[in-house]
Order: structure tokens, then sequence, then C-alpha cells
């Protein structure tokens, strides 16, 4: 992920932002008796350099998503953001995925980055008629806003959140530093009221160069955070801790779901942060999460 990418961290306070005051109302209306769901994934499935890391050195690129499955139970699906998929397809990764995993897809960009959420109606039925053919494996949706859609715009989001089909699970990414402005926090505010009154969530961008995008605010009890690393530098694992920390502030309120995506510079090195998060999230809050799998690395040795 490009968006808050920064060459040098080094300056970057990574202190997660207090919660915003109506994130715990909307999670202590809940009860607190339904067992808590977790997701936690990466962003891609088909990535050649996890071969001989978490898929065997002979894998095919055509078994990627069932590896992909067996290792993780949830997908951030970028894929559907650049082409909406065919029922084939579909049929498809519902074959070779456990009944437990959850895809997540990004909204297409003909809808949120081309038309500007303007005279989309045919395309927004395309998509969700065609992403309806999950089932139940379908998570939730994320509707990601261009970097230029700011809160002048908000009349025509909130239409858009009216009119989207009922009962597809949807999520907003806001991205313009105007929506965390106090110049426009009666829009913004707007706006997040007909996101819980829509049963709408709110996505959650933990990045190092906008930190103004972990607003902290949720709209109903399911937390969604795309959280995006540096190599495996140390304030990675930090932040981690910190979320889990969060995180179990949440739960301990009333939280129902969380879907955690890990990003990393290519990729490469997010089942690492992942398997870190869930092994420090087993340990910390009590769940028992499956942990990415390894492969052994042969290691050569010197003789002297």
């Amino acid at each position: 992920m490009e968006f808050g990418k920064l060459a040098n961290i080094s300056q970057v306070d990574f202190t997660l932002p207090k919660d915003h005051s109506d994130t715990l109302p909307i999670l202590q209306k809940k009860s607190k008796n339904t067992t808590p769901k977790i997701f936690v994934g990466c962003p891609v499935w088909a990535n050649m350099a996890w071969k001989g890391k978490i898929y065997p050195k002979n894998a095919k690129s055509t078994d990627f998503l069932e590896l992909y499955a067996r290792q993780f139970n949830c997908i951030e699906l970028n894929l559907t953001h650049y082409r909406i998929p065919d029922f084939q397809m579909i049929r498809k990764w519902k074959k070779v995925t456990p009944p437990e995993f959850r895809f997540c897809p990004k909204i297409f960009q003909g809808i949120s980055h081309h038309n500007q959420l303007q005279n989309v109606q045919s395309q927004v039925l395309d998509f969700v008629e065609i992403l309806s053919e999950l089932e139940f494996r379908l998570g939730l949706s994320f509707l990601q806003l261009p970097p230029h859609f700011s809160p002048q715009k908000a009349d025509i989001l909130i239409r858009f959140l009216e009119n989207f089909p009922k009962g597809f699970p949807l999520s907003v990414e806001f991205r313009h530093p105007d929506w965390f402005s106090p110049k426009f926090e009666d829009i913004t505010n707007l706006v997040f009221e007909k996101m819980k009154n829509l049963q709408i969530s709110s996505v959650i961008t933990d990045t190092a160069g906008r930190r103004d995008v972990i607003h902290q605010r949720l709209t109903i009890p399911t937390a969604v955070i795309r959280f995006v690393g540096n190599c495996l530098d140390p304030s990675d694992y930090q932040r981690v801790d910190d979320w889990i920390q969060r995180l179990k502030i949440w739960l301990d309120e009333g939280l129902e779901n969380v879907y955690f995506w890990i990003h990393e510079p290519e990729n490469i090195l997010a089942p690492d942060l992942v398997a870190y998060f869930i092994q420090e999230l087993n340990q910390e809050l009590g769940f028992s999460l499956k942990k990415p799998r390894f492969l052994p690395q042969n290691i050569q040795t010197s003789l002297f």
C-alpha cells in the first residue's frame, strides 16, 4: 500500500490516539454474551515470494488461493477493486476455501474512483449480485474513497450509502484530510451518524505518513483495521502490541467482529507479522486462532 508511505519513519509518533467519544457508547449498546469473531489476513494470496516460505516451493499459482486459505482465515480482496469477477470465478473460490474463510472485497474502482459514486447503480448491482454468490464466505466489503473525495462531497456519499443494497455488509475508508479536520467536524459527524443508522462500519487505517486517518471511531460493533507495516521495523511489533491492548478494551466493552488486515512492502513479510499478531492476541486475550505455518529454511553452514 503506497498510501501514507514514508521513506524515513524515525520521527513518526506511532502512539494510538484515544478513542473517539462515539466509540464506547456504540460498543456498550451491544450484548457482551456473544463470542467475538476475529479475522486476520493479508491483501493478496498471489505472492511468488511466499513459495518456500508458507507455500511449497513447487506450488502452482493456480493453487495459491487454496494454500492461502489453509494459513489465514480471511483476505482483504483488492482484486475486486480492479475488476468485478464472474460467477465462475466466485464458485471456484468457494470450492477451494473452507467454510470459515472470509472474503472482504474492495468496491470496484469504476464505482468509487472513476465515477465518484455517481450514476453507478447498475455497476453496484452487478458487484453485489456477483459477490453475494460467496454466501457465508462473504465477510464485508469496503468502499475506499479516493484521496480527493472531500467532505464537500458528503451529499454524494450519503446518497450512495442510502441506496446501497441492504444486507450486503459495507465499510467505508476515508482518506481526504478534511474528514479529520475540526473545520469540517459537523459534516463528518453527519456522515458517521448516517453510517451508524445504516449499520455501515468505518475503516481505520494505520500507516506511518497519515496518522490522522487513525480516527478510532466505530459506527457499529465491528472494527476494520488496515495496518501498514515497515519491513518488520521494531515499531511494527510495538504498534501490533498497542493494537492488541486497544482491541482488548473494545472486546471487553462489546466488540463483536474484528477484521485486521496486515500490509508490508510487497507483502513479502506480511505473514511474519500476522503470525506475531495472532500469537500475541491468543496469549493476551485467550483466543485460539491458527497461526500461519512457515516451512523449514535450509541453512548452509561453513566448515572451518
